[in-house]
């Protein structure tokens, strides 16, 4: 990730009378402002800087890393790129892990990929 700091990511403290916390907060890296996706032990975010990263929910220590903004080739034939990621999460379903990368607004990099990750990475 040349250019780029890992967040140090650290679980937030119990406060308050009802123990409301959050599951972690972000300090220093790229702007993480698209919503995370949680599954038992992970959080996925999507980063402004195109990166799609997986977190320890115990902890925050990044377990998996992939840059998509670039080209791909697609099923459809039509051509797709990638880009920033912001606003709505990945989805997670049957297996997979569904996420939109490119987000042209406030200074990202437009794109427009639907990508699809399975737990084999295929």
């Amino acid at each position: 990730m040349a250019g780029c700091t890992r967040s140090a990511l650290r679980p937030a403290k119990k406060s308050g009378r009802h123990h409301t916390r959050a599951a972690m907060t972000f300090r220093g890296g790229p702007a993480q402002s698209a919503a995370v996706t949680a599954i038992p032990g992970i959080v996925f975010s999507g980063g402004i800087d195109g990166h799609l990263r997986a977190y320890s929910a115990d902890g925050g220590r990044i377990v998996w890393d992939v840059d998509t903004k670039r080209e791909y080739r697609t099923v459809n034939g039509v051509a797709a790129r990638g880009g920033s990621m912001d606003g709505p999460g990945a989805v997670i379903v049957g297996g997979m892990l569904y996420v939109g990368s490119g987000y042209g607004l406030w200074g990202g990099t437009p794109g427009n990929a639907l990508l699809a990750y399975s737990v084999e990475g295929r």
